[in-house]
């Protein structure tokens, strides 16, 4: 028999970014430098589905902002915007109150408990956004997390015949191109992801078959944190699995949308998304994630109970 391919011994944190590790949305800082009015620029995008619905043209919501950032920057009011610049932009996203000291406080809860070490039990933490991954990686907290799944501009696309001879292309950093998309449905397919190890292992293909015991992080080892309805399919698979989730508000306007879903059974708990030590979001964190370490090592202490001893000697 073959070796076990993993020992299903990480915790996964999954981390929606706007709103749940941020008070706001990323995309303020742009507006802010800009002048544009952000009120009318989202406006606008909600605007997008039913504009070429008339000329029988389907747009995705949750995505259809990237295309108008695009029309902003082609000779709009984002002109000049490159993706160095949206890094630059990330740097300066506020993050939520504890944040990203809850991060390095939930793996120490694990790296220094005897119990955890020596079932060699380790904490990832992801964030799966809708959002701008160069934000995110410009933003301090990028370098507190184990992998980012998020939304890409492209510049300078490749043109013909570029793989015969080098483009001589004049390199602008303009982003012209959508070059990664991630809407509220697809980002289950980021769970699936850190579920197989396909972002540690990318020889595995999402869509594998791959028996429940192979996988590197079981959904039951997942803890879920977002901050409204647009998260249900992620909730809905790591609940279904088995994992745990968490409904963050952060303020009076968006607590009504949190609490229906813990009203509906969307999710486990609801909380304030501020994370400092000793606040609810802390708390129900800390004790999800011993609850799942301690699940993990009693079905070892089972596994190693069930192993018989050797027979003594025939006298």
């Amino acid at each position: 028999m073959p070796p076990a391919l993993n020992s299903q011994n990480i915790i996964a944190f999954i981390w929606d970014f706007d709103k749940t590790l941020t008070p706001g949305y990323m995309q303020q800082p742009i507006f802010d430098h800009y002048g544009v009015d952000a009120a009318e620029f989202w406006r606008e995008v909600n605007a997008l589905v039913a504009h070429y619905g008339e000329r029988g043209l389907r747009v995705s919501k949750d995505t259809a902002y990237l295309g108008h950032m695009l029309t902003y920057i082609d000779g709009g009011p984002f002109e000049g915007l490159t993706n160095q610049k949206l890094r630059e932009f990330g740097a300066s996203v506020e993050l939520a109150p504890g944040m990203p000291d809850l991060l390095d406080r939930m793996r120490a809860i694990v790296s220094d408990d005897e119990r955890y070490n020596h079932n060699d039990l380790k904490v990832e933490h992801y964030i799966v956004s809708t959002g701008l991954r160069q934000m995110i990686e410009g933003n301090q907290i990028f370098k507190h997390v184990d992998g980012v799944w998020a939304c890409e501009l492209l510049a300078d696309p490749p043109q013909q015949g570029y793989l015969q001879q080098l483009s001589k292309m004049d390199l602008t950093e303009k982003p012209t191109q959508i070059g990664y998309v991630l809407d509220n449905t697809t980002k289950t397919r980021a769970v699936f992801e850190i579920n197989k190890g396909v972002n540690v292992e990318p020889s595995i293909d999402v869509n594998a078959r791959m028996d429940s015991d192979e996988r590197r992080v079981p959904i039951a080892n997942m803890i879920y944190v977002a901050d409204g309805p647009s998260d249900i399919p992620v909730f809905s698979v790591v609940g279904g699995g088995g994992g745990r989730t968490l409904g963050v508000w952060t303020d009076a306007r968006n607590y009504p949308n949190v609490k229906r879903l813990e009203d509906d059974g969307r999710v486990n708990s609801i909380a304030q998304a501020d994370y400092q030590e000793g606040l609810s979001a802390d708390m129900w964190l800390s004790a999800s994630l011993r609850d799942i370490a301690d699940r993990i090592c009693d079905a070892r202490d089972r596994r190693l109970r069930m192993i018989s001893a050797p027979g003594g000697h025939v006298v």
